[in-house]
């Protein structure tokens, strides 16, 4: 999952956030999934549907939030899920679309570069 929010104005605390959503998650839909669960994750009483840690980034300006957005629309192209970004249901990328913000064809070619995505320079 990639996540892009917006805190409310001198609130970081992002990760308690996560924490109620992974857990959330986890009680609601481990179990249509069929989860296993590893030795270690069984001690530490993690479900096992999520990763251990995260990953976060504070973004810098326009271009850096545009680079993480998209990259989180690209993400199931990359992984080869589906073909296209407007094939995979779950994305914002249709709402953006509804809005204007990109063409339905956006990331749809492997003319795409890995570069067009996440860190800016």
């Amino acid at each position: 999952m990639h996540l892009v929010m917006t805190l409310p104005e001198g609130d970081t605390d992002y990760s308690t956030r996560l924490s109620i959503i992974k857990r959330l998650t986890s009680q609601k839909a481990a179990h249509l999934v069929g989860v296993s669960q590893s030795a270690s994750s069984l001690r530490r009483k993690e479900s096992g549907f999520w990763q251990r840690r995260f990953w976060e980034h504070q973004i810098r300006d326009d271009k850096d939030f545009e680079m993480h957005v998209n990259y989180a629309h690209y993400n199931p192209v990359k992984h080869g899920y589906v073909k296209s970004v407007k094939d995979w249901p779950q994305s914002t990328f249709h709402r953006h679309v509804a809005l204007g913000h990109y063409p339905e064809n956006w990331g749809g070619n492997s003319a795409m570069q890995e570069g067009d995505f996440g860190e800016a320079d």
